[in-house]
């Protein structure tokens, strides 16, 4: 499971602590996928896609207007890309992950954890860079 490390750290204090809320989010999906107690996932599931949508959007939201707030030149890039990952989890069927929300699961989070990491790493740390 993915966790925050110094890395991820922009050095913007409010971004960073959205960046650990979602990797908050992503380690509680984690948790749904390893209770084995837990018979029926599906609303449990359906929660985290919704919260994860939600805080995303409110996220992406604060970063670019800390972008918008410093004339970062590749704004409109990597809104594209926000806006890229919000199409991604509002286009999630809920028939699949009915049929089988451990697997649907499984893979939202492998979405979410490459997506995080390539974006803080990849995308996030050039703003700051410039």
């Amino acid at each position: 499971m993915i966790r925050w490390k110094d890395e991820y750290a922009l050095g913007v204090e409010q971004i960073d602590g959205q960046h650990r809320k979602l990797f908050e989010i992503a380690g509680r999906a984690y948790d749904v996928l390893k209770d084995e107690f837990s018979i029926d996932k599906y609303d449990e599931v359906v929660a985290i896609l919704e919260e994860l949508k939600d805080y995303a959007v409110y996220h992406f939201e604060t970063e670019e207007e800390y972008m918008r707030s410093i004339g970062y030149r590749k704004f409109l890039s990597h809104k594209v890309v926000h806006d890229d990952f919000i199409q991604k989890v509002n286009d999630t069927d809920l028939n699949k992950v009915d049929e089988n929300p451990e697997r649907y699961l499984l893979e939202v989070l492998d979405f979410i954890v490459n997506w995080i990491d390539g974006h803080i790493l990849g995308m996030d740390k050039k703003i700051v860079a410039n």
